[in-house]
């Protein structure tokens, strides 16, 4: 009898904290901009960027974490508790403009805020463009 509680006790104990440990990793991930972001039309949606802003800001400011492509595997990335998103993956493309200027340029925990470092609001967007097409 003894035996079996030990057993079920385990399977509990350890299920607990399985489900624990995923709740926190899907908190972490869901991110959601507020409603006034999401909205957000991004003045610069048709901008060729002939002059690759986007991609060179990206560089400097993302690359180490988010990667060469985008998909989350910079060499920053495993150093950092936040996990990174896939800008390649269809859920991430769903998100609003908007939703990314909020998450790039306010940040949250790991995601510093960029809207110090890169102060023109069409730079900003140009980075969001160069995200996007990843």
């Amino acid at each position: 009898m003894k035996k079996q509680f030990l057993i079920i006790s385990t399977i509990i104990i350890g299920s607990l904290t399985l489900l624990s440990l995923t709740s926190e990793k899907l908190l972490q991930e869901f991110w959601e901009a507020p409603a006034k972001y999401q909205k957000m039309v991004n003045p610069q949606l048709n901008n060729a960027d002939a002059d690759n802003i986007g991609r060179t800001l990206y560089t400097k400011h993302c690359k180490s974490c988010h990667g060469t492509k985008g998909k989350g595997d910079g060499t920053k990335a495993k150093s950092i508790d936040t996990k990174m998103p896939d800008f390649t993956n269809a859920a991430f493309k769903k998100q609003s403009d908007g939703s990314l200027y909020y998450k790039t340029y306010i940040g949250r925990d790991d995601m510093p805020s960029f809207n110090k470092k890169i102060t023109d609001e069409v730079d900003q967007w140009l980075v969001i463009n160069y995200i996007k097409n990843f």
